[in-house]
């Protein structure tokens, strides 16, 4: 039986609310699970200490089953102190877009003929005065 420790959604329409649960894969998302190991309330603040509860030896042992966590839940044991950071790969995160892009090469062709133009007077008022 392939386990998974993931999110099952309840709440209402617009406010969820999430149980962390050890799952069956094979089960619907918010279908039968096999244990409850606490809940995540995203509506709080980042800060508060409700907005993650974890029952955290009953997630260890589901671990040590061989439970599969989502990529959500792996950073919520992160932030937990359970497991280790691991590095994550997202080479296009620093990127900026298309727009932005755009953007940034019409202000340096702005610039470059901004500086141009302020050098072009001052070049004359240097040859003026030469002579």
């Amino acid at each position: 039986m392939a386990m998974k420790i993931r999110l099952a959604r309840g709440g209402s329409k617009k406010r969820p609310f999430y149980s962390i649960v050890a799952a069956d894969s094979r089960m619907p998302r918010d279908g039968r699970f096999i244990e409850k190991l606490g809940t995540y309330n995203p509506l709080l603040p980042k800060d508060s200490e409700d907005r993650v509860k974890m029952d955290l030896e009953r997630v260890q042992y589901w671990l040590d089953q061989g439970a599969q966590p989502t990529d959500r839940i792996v950073r919520m044991l992160e932030a937990a102190g359970v497991r280790e950071k691991a590095e994550r790969n997202n080479p296009e995160k620093a990127q900026p877009g298309k727009k932005a892009v755009e953007r940034a090469e019409e202000k340096a062709a702005k610039a470059a003929e901004a500086a141009e133009a302020a050098e072009a007077p001052a070049e004359e008022a240097e040859e003026a005065a030469a002579e």
